[in-house]
C-alpha cells in the first residue's frame, strides 16, 4: 500500500474522531459544532482545509491538480514514513485530548453554554492539546507529500489556528477569570 493511499486513511480516523466526539455530544444534547457562531472569520480554516483535502487525495486517486504544486520537493519517500508514524502517534494523542475533554469539547467558541475549564489529562501538559495535534497531523502529512501545496496549506493552517487560539484565550480569561490565569501561569500554550 502507498503512503499516498495510508495518508488518506489517516485522515479519515483524523475526522472521525473529531466528529465522532461531536456526535457523541450532540446525543447527549450538547453542541459541539458551534464554529463561525461567535465570529464569521472562523471560516478562514475552510480553504486551507479543502486544499489539504484535496492534495492528499490528488496524490491518492489520480486527481487532477497542476503539477508544480503537487511535485515532491525531494524524491526519497523516506520521510514519508515518519510522517506516517506522526500522524499515527497524532491520533493517539488526538484521542487522548478529546477524551479529557469530556463534555466540555467545542469546535469554535461557545459563549452561550460553556462548560467547566479543563485542566487534566492531556491539558495538563499543554493548554491546546488538540491544536498542536492538528499542527502535528499536517506537519505529518507535508512529510508524506512533501510538496508545495501542502506546505502552504500548512503554514497557513497553523497562522490561523495560532489566532483562533489568541481568540480564545481572551474568551476563557474573561469568563474563567482567576481560574484560567493560574492554569495559564502553570501549563504552556502549546508544548
Amino acid at each position: 500500500m502507498s503512503q499516498y493511499y495510508l495518508s488518506v486513511m489517516l485522515f479519515v480516523l483524523f475526522v472521525a474522531l473529531v466528529a465522532g466526539r461531536a456526535v457523541m455530544l450532540k446525543r447527549q444534547g450538547i453542541k459541539a459544532i458551534v464554529f463561525g457562531n461567535t465570529d464569521k472569520s472562523d471560516y478562514l480554516l475552510v480553504p486551507f482545509m479543502l486544499l489539504i483535502v484535496y492534495t492528499i487525495s490528488s496524490k491518492a486517486f489520480g486527481l487532477p491538480l497542476f503539477q508544480p504544486l503537487v511535485a515532491p520537493f525531494w524524491p526519497s519517500g523516506l520521510p514519508g514514513i515518519g510522517g506516517i508514524a506522526l500522524c499515527a502517534a497524532v491520533l493517539i494523542g488526538l484521542a487522548a485530548s478529546l477524551a479529557s475533554f469530556g463534555d466540555s469539547f467545542r469546535v469554535g467558541i461557545d459563549d452561550q453554554s460553556p462548560d467547566k475549564l479543563v485542566t487534566t489529562g492531556m491539558f495538563a501538559y499543554s493548554r491546546n492539546p488538540i491544536y498542536v495535534c492538528f499542527d502535528l497531523f499536517f506537519a505529518g502529512q507535508f512529510l508524506i507529500h512533501r510538496n508545495i501545496a501542502i506546505a502552504v496549506a500548512v503554514v497557513g493552517f497553523a497562522l490561523v489556528i495560532h489566532r483562533q487560539i489568541l481568540r480564545e484565550e481572551r474568551f476563557l480569561a474573561s469568563h474563567y477569570g482567576d481560574e484560567y490565569t493560574e492554569y495559564r501561569n502553570r501549563v504552556r500554550r502549546y508544548l
